[in-house]
């Protein structure tokens, strides 16, 4: 038996078949209800992807059959994952999804988030103990099919949201649960709805966050947990490749495709794009980074925003360059407050944000490296505008501003003119980047509950794909995070993955 599992683990799956074992981020995985056929949950560690195989008559009256991949939770929580029948199937109201239960009985509560065989997509829920299930269906029932299921705990107040592959979330059932509230059960499920047939599911970019009070303030109450994630933007397939429980932010690609560079506790350091331990970069005596950093179009260069010192005993936010393989930086623009967002392909000048007038909001700006002799390219008095960048063939200016309200993607000639809005949303838009072949753009949505003018960390956000010929944008991924999470260049060098900085909360 000890040799078939360690050929499982060798072969880059694990699996449970009901008895407690951890299995990627879940802790066991049992048949509930006692069905015909037995179930079997398996982890591939390479892809992070689970597949779960289950019978069961139903989810529904006053008890339960189904296979069931689950870890306990408390507190407030968010589900988040993608999903997939695997097969034609047998039966249409065949389900999968997240469920939340009070106990592993055939007729315990619980709150599901299920996506049916036939599409249909619902809320599902038994408010207590042998009581019968009630359907939180809503009336628009022209959202089926759909790929992403979230499930959200705030105290005793569970939500289901859900969206087609490239959509919004949309929400599509809530319920109060008073006999949720406390310790629970959480994970993902499958159910044949037919007794005597096994169904299968995929399930990937599993996550499950544990979110911060409205009012949470980091910068007085402390840091919680960050990953760092590549994801191939074009497949919607995500990977964690290093976790750590305090802040880090903002990576940036290296140009030979091996390595990440990110910011945490005010210096940078690289990690092998496979994952492993971060390596302390050579940035001399600049040792107060902030988010704001990157590399040149050429790969030589670094660029950092750094909080100097100043002769008047107060600081402020200034940019260096430093060669990429380390050493001591070189002051270009040491007029604070200035935080470095891009670089001018012909690599001599850099694009940023400063503020230059106490009462004036940020501009941008442009700047020589050898010279540090800047150029004011906005003049805005009312506005805000952050994330300029350039892309590779430096035609155009991109940048986020808020001019015509909710905070959206611009762009601009080199110059300051032609100024054009790209995304027109309800949605408040932030750091746009381009690939390096010019075709696509990734940008952050934050929710329409920020100021327009902030980017606050812990927030439920969209990572959004343009592709600026059609001007046409979809979703592609939805995350727990915010600043940090993607304020600086992140493509691959071959323009089909990115890399970004998500956050799990406070257990």
């Amino acid at each position: 038996m000890k040799f078939i599992k360690l050929i499982i683990l060798m072969a880059g799956f694990m699996m449970t078949n009901g008895y407690a074992s951890e299995i990627g981020i879940f802790s066991a995985s049992s048949d509930i209800g006692k069905p015909k056929i037995s179930g079997c949950s398996e982890y591939d560690t390479t892809s992070q992807s689970y597949k779960l195989t289950g019978a069961g008559y139903n989810i529904w009256f006053d008890r339960d059959e189904f296979h069931y991949l689950y870890k306990e939770l408390n507190g407030d929580f968010i589900l988040t994952a993608d999903f997939e029948f695997v097969g034609e199937g047998t039966h249409a109201h065949r389900k999968v999804g997240w469920m939340v239960r009070n106990s592993r009985k055939g007729n315990a509560a619980h709150f599901t988030g299920a996506l049916h065989g036939d599409g249909l997509t619902v809320a599902q829920w038994r408010d207590s103990a042998g009581s019968e299930t009630s359907d939180g269906q809503i009336p628009d029932t022209s959202i089926t099919h759909c790929q992403v299921l979230q499930v959200e705990r705030k105290g005793d107040r569970f939500k289901f949201r859900a969206a087609r592959k490239g959509e919004l979330l949309s929400e599509l059932g809530s319920a109060d649960l008073t006999n949720l509230s406390g310790p629970v059960l959480a994970g993902l499920f499958v159910c044949s709805h037919d007794e005597d047939v096994l169904e299968a599911v995929k399930v990937w970019n599993v996550r499950i966050d544990f979110p911060v009070a409205d009012d949470y303030n980091p910068y007085r109450q402390g840091f919680l947990k960050s990953r760092l994630e590549t994801m191939d933007v074009f497949t919607g397939e995500r990977r964690v490749i290093w976790e750590y429980p305090d802040r880090f932010e903002a990576p940036n690609w290296t140009p030979d495709e091996t390595q990440l560079v990110f910011n945490m506790d005010g210096r940078l350091y690289k990690i092998p794009v496979e994952g492993g331990e971060p390596i302390l970069m050579d940035t001399g005596s600049v040792d107060d980074v902030n988010n704001d950093h990157g590399i040149s179009f050429d790969g030589r260069l670094m660029a950092i925003s750094h909080r100097r010192e100043l002769n008047d005993g107060k600081s402020g936010s200034a940019i260096y360059v430093v060669p990429l393989e380390g050493g001591e930086p070189e002051l270009v623009v040491g007029e604070t407050p200035s935080y470095w967002h891009g670089w001018n392909p012909d690599n001599k000048h850099l694009v940023y944000v400063a503020k230059r007038e106490k009462a004036a909001p940020f501009n941008i700006f442009e700047a020589s490296i050898k010279t540090g002799k800047e150029r004011q390219l906005t003049f805005f008095k009312d506005n805000h505008v952050d994330g300029p960048e350039y892309g590779p063939a430096g035609e155009w200016l991109y940048y986020n501003g808020s001019q015509t309200g909710p905070m959206q993607i611009w762009r601009m000639r080199p110059d300051g003119s032609e100024t054009e809005q790209l995304t027109f949303d309800e949605l408040n838009d932030w750091f746009p980047h381009i690939s390096p072949d010019g075709k696509w753009m990734v940008y952050i949505s934050f929710p329409t509950t920020i100021r327009k003018d902030s980017h606050p960390s812990y927030k439920r956000v969209h990572l959004r794909l343009m592709n600026l010929e059609t001007r046409e944008s979809q979703v592609i991924a939805y995350l727990y995070g915010g600043q940090g999470t993607i304020n600086v260049p992140s493509w691959s060098p071959d323009s089909r993955r990115i890399a970004f900085v998500s956050n799990e909360g406070g257990d």
